[in-house]
């Protein structure tokens, strides 16, 4: 579980997620290596990444809850400590009910597409969607199931579908049990995308999360890909945050 730091940057940014934590120690908004982990000891995996060097700044989002004692002992590692919390969406102009990782996100493509309506699509365990005006302001987003959930939804409330994932093939229309759920499962994802997109057309379509390259290279529309949207966006709060008193 040890995520030893190897290089000499300031800041340290954390990103927890539904099902796995992914961290990156960075140099303003240059990011080193990120580190990924799954499992319930999420305390003692960012303590070992702080055991050999205090950050500067150490930026924390989280989807799930993190106890006031785990906070606080995360304050001692470190120079500064961030949460994202409703104060920070507050200051960055979203509504508060928008989860930590989609505000990075939006941070994050506001940096990237500065002047350019976005449509941002983070394929995770749901599949988030949110969009930007060309001032970047926020105008709402939506959010369904991501790929795996619908898989594992279609396996458990079914007496005689199997649990499937994403296939690299998989015809139009299904000709027989198993293609008819994946093809079912991914057609449906990428009319749904589709849909969204054609929805704004001026806007630049920004894809990220674990399965982002998968429906980035079967869409048809000009796609813009960010594997680290969200600790890009981290990475920016933490330059700001920095620069407070």
């Amino acid at each position: 579980m040890s995520a030893a730091n190897d290089c000499d940057v300031a800041n340290l940014i954390i990103d927890i997620g539904n099902t796995a934590i992914k961290a990156a120690w960075c140099d303003g908004i240059t990011l080193g290596k990120t580190f990924r982990y799954q499992g319930e000891r999420m305390l003692d995996f960012i303590l070992s990444m702080t055991a050999r060097q205090k950050p500067d700044v150490m930026v924390l989002s989280s989807v799930r809850n993190f106890s006031h004692q785990a906070v606080t002992r995360l304050k001692g590692e470190c120079s500064r400590l961030m949460v994202v919390d409703a104060a920070v969406l507050e200051h960055y102009g979203l509504p508060l009910h928008i989860t930590p990782d989609r505000a990075a996100s939006i941070v994050a493509s506001r940096y990237l597409f500065k002047g350019r309506g976005c449509t941002i699509f983070d394929f995770g365990a749901m599949l988030t969607v949110d969009f930007l005006d060309v001032q970047g302001d926020y105008e709402g987003g939506n959010v369904s199931p991501g790929c795996r959930t619908r898989f594992k939804a279609l396996n458990r409330y079914s007496r005689n579908i199997p649990l499937m994932s994403a296939p690299e093939e998989f015809p139009e229309t299904g000709c027989d049990a198993e293609t008819s759920v994946t093809s079912g499962v991914i057609s449906g994802m990428m009319f749904e995308i589709d849909g969204y997109i054609c929805r704004h057309p001026e806007n630049i379509a920004v894809f990220t999360g674990g399965d982002a390259i998968y429906f980035a290279k079967r869409m048809k529309n000009s796609i813009f890909v960010v594997c680290n949207l969200v600790l890009m966006g981290l990475a920016l709060m933490a330059i700001e945050y920095d620069k407070k008193d």
